[in-house]
């Protein structure tokens, strides 16, 4: 029988690599063509294809709106990238939602097939423009009724000194990442809606992801059909007025398929992971608050006890209660529709390698 959450990690035994072909670097810019406004989808075109081990650097959009809402909230027009207007005027209104997330791809990873892993190395993320904006909704947010009104504000970045100046007396410290990541849900989705998070990642809106980090997502259609956007500058947990400081970012993928072990397909990952240099990272999402949390606990306690890379895995019992003891439990985001929830663990409790060979 089937168990969906079990998987034998990213190690030696269970999943195979692919060979390491003569590694290319592209680059994909953001334009009418080769963006997917507002979803994620199985039989959405690929506008770029790479192999794995291939590196893309990625340009996206915020979520700030067009240039004329950005003109109206104060930016100059020579802070507004070009290929904004472009965009804006030239993506088919038919083709847009049903989310609101201007996406860049997909790209398509050649030797992707469904019940593989792709790994996502993180490898820079540069911030684009000199602003960000924060704003909610009529109801919208964690606190709609609070607030059931409508509010956008733009947030002045210094990105030499790294620097969001918040208020007079307020500064917030840059931690770019993207807030969604994802590759294409399985088919009988459809055109999945790109707000909420699911096994495909997609709009995770998780600030530990920042350059450096890899996410480990499911594969669940051919060539994986990556896309990147929603770029934030920072980010606090819960992101509980439904935005986070909004910008524009351009990042440096790098792609690797991990293919399942022939005639062991009951060890796949079905939930997307990821690893700091510092920490490992379950994840969690529901409707429900609870059950998300009770699912990131759970995919934390079977990476502990079946997928933990290079040390000796632990018993159920154990792994619970060391996550317990000396793991974070942390909500993610609480606004897009499916709550975030998320587990680290940090690398550092791991003192015993297991011993090579």
């Amino acid at each position: 029988m089937l168990n969906p959450i079990r998987f034998a990690a990213l190690c030696a035994a269970a999943l195979l690599t692919i060979p390491a072909l003569a590694q290319q670097a592209q680059t994909l810019l953001a334009t009418p063509t080769t963006v997917a406004w507002g979803f994620y989808s199985a039989k959405a075109t690929p506008v770029l294809t790479v192999h794995s081990g291939d590196t893309v650097t990625i340009q996206t959009l915020s979520t700030c709106g067009s240039p004329e809402r950005l003109k109206s909230l104060g930016i100059a027009d020579a802070d507004i990238p070009p290929y904004v207007a472009d965009i804006y005027k030239n993506y088919p209104a038919s083709e847009k939602g049903p989310g609101g997330h201007i996406l860049t791809g997909p790209v398509a990873i050649t030797e992707a097939e469904p019940g593989d892993v792709l790994e996502v190395r993180i490898q820079k993320i540069a911030i684009d423009v000199p602003w960000a904006c924060n704003g909610f909704g009529a109801g919208r947010g964690f606190l709609p009724n609070d607030f059931p009104y409508s509010r956008t504000r733009i947030i002045p970045l210094d990105r030499a000194a790294m620097i969001g100046h918040f208020a007079p007396g307020i500064d917030i410290p840059l931690h770019p990442f993207f807030g969604s990541m994802g590759i294409a849900p399985p088919e009988s989705a459809g055109k999945y809606n790109s707000a909420p998070p699911w096994m495909h990642a997609g709009n995770i809106d998780n600030k530990e992801m920042v350059a450096g980090t890899t996410l480990y997502i499911p594969i669940n259609a051919k060539g994986a059909l990556f896309e990147a956007g929603d770029g934030h500058a920072n980010q606090g947990n819960g992101e509980v007025d439904i935005t986070a400081l909004e910008t524009q970012l351009t990042g440096t993928f790098q792609f690797i398929v991990h293919k399942a072990q022939p005639g062991d397909k009951d060890q796949h990952l079905l939930w997307p992971r990821a690893e700091t240099p510092t920490q490992y990272i379950a994840m969690g999402f529901d409707e429900d608050l609870k059950t998300a949390t009770e699912m990131a606990v759970r995919n934390m306690i079977t990476f502990l006890s079946e997928q933990i890379p290079d040390h000796p895995h632990l018993t159920r019992d154990d792994a619970y209660a060391l996550i317990s003891t000396a793991c974070d439990v942390d909500i993610t985001q609480l606004v897009d529709t499916k709550s975030g929830v998320h587990v680290i663990c940090p690398k550092k409790l791991f003192t015993t390698p297991i011993p090579t060979h």
